[in-house]
Parts: structure tokens; C-alpha cells; sequence
């Protein structure tokens, strides 16, 4: 197995351990939205949702509560849910991952 060969399979068994991951979204009010996730730690997040930002990237074709579930799971590819900020404004996940607009219109 070369270098690369064995780097993917890595990557792909730590992948496999965060799609394990239980993630729910629970709106807290009007913009805010209280998000926990179950790993071996579970951790709860605030996340600020801007309805135009919503907007930008669903053109309302699913609700908030799965573009922020979408948007941790993309999030938990790249990193543990306890690196995760525990409160931010969704769009603060681009400046992080360049990719993640991208991306995220992908998953939807």
C-alpha cells in the first residue's frame, strides 16, 4: 500500500467515525438555533442563522434546521465537535473552509 493509498484509508475511517455522530438542531428563536452533537463528547452549539444567508444558499428549498445540519456535517469532516466554536454566525464557516458555500449547495 503506498503513502497515499494508506493516508485514504485513514482519512476515510476517521470520516466514518464522525458520520457516527448525532446532530440536532433545535430553533431557539427567530435567527438563533441551539445545535448538540453526540460523539464520544457531546457539545451543544449556539449558531446565528440570517434569513438572506439562508436565502443565499437554499433559495428556501430546504429548512434552516438542514442547512445547519448539513453544515456540521460538513464541519465534522474537517475537525472533532470539540473544536467546534460554541457560538457563531453560520457564514463564519467560509472564512474557516473557503469551500464551504460550494460545498454545502452541493449536499442540499
Amino acid at each position: 500500500m503506498t503513502a497515499v493509498e494508506t493516508y485514504k484509508n485513514l482519512a476515510n475511517e476517521n470520516l466514518g467515525d464522525h458520520l457516527m455522530a448525532k446532530i440536532d438542531v433545535k430553533r431557539k428563536d427567530g435567527e438563533s438555533f441551539e445545535v448538540t452533537v453526540r460523539e464520544a463528547t457531546t457539545t451543544t452549539h449556539t449558531v446565528k442563522l440570517a434569513n438572506d444567508y439562508y436565502q443565499k444558499l437554499t433559495g428556501g428549498k430546504v429548512s434552516p434546521e438542514a442547512l445547519i445540519e448539513k453544515s456540521f456535517e460538513f464541519l465534522l469532516e474537517r475537525e472533532s465537535n470539540t473544536m467546534i466554536l460554541s457560538r457563531f454566525d453560520l457564514p463564519l464557516i467560509g472564512h474557516y473552509f473557503p469551500e464551504y458555500e460550494k460545498s454545502i449547495v452541493k449536499r442540499l
